[in-house]
């Protein structure tokens, strides 16, 4: 259930959801989500790998918040590799868009 676009980059990939409002910088201001987690939501992941070299794994979520509307986005390489609660809060999130349930 991944967005399918031909987005050649994640470069590209953030300058089209910042042309969409995704304009907060969540791996910045990830605070916000920790403290209303159960109300943001991925709209849009995208996902590259490198050639040869699945380490080279990158992933775009464009995350918003149903109550307050904020936008933003959050850059991860290999999950595996996020610490404690934000690689717990990503995860979720994602198997909820995956999934397609609102919480």
């Amino acid at each position: 259930m991944e967005t399918k676009h031909n987005y050649e980059t994640t470069d590209v990939a953030l300058a089209r959801l910042k042309e969409m409002g995704y304009t907060i910088d969540f791996n910045v201001e990830f605070d916000e989500i920790l403290e209303d987690a159960d109300n943001y939501q991925i709209d849009h992941l995208y996902r590259y790998e490198g050639a040869s070299n699945p380490d080279d794994e990158s992933t775009v979520y464009g995350i918003s918040n149903s109550n307050n509307g904020k936008k933003g986005v959050f850059v991860a390489g290999n999950l595996s590799l996020i610490e404690g609660k934000k690689r717990d809060i990503i995860l979720a999130l994602e198997i909820r868009y995956k999934t397609g349930s609102k919480a």
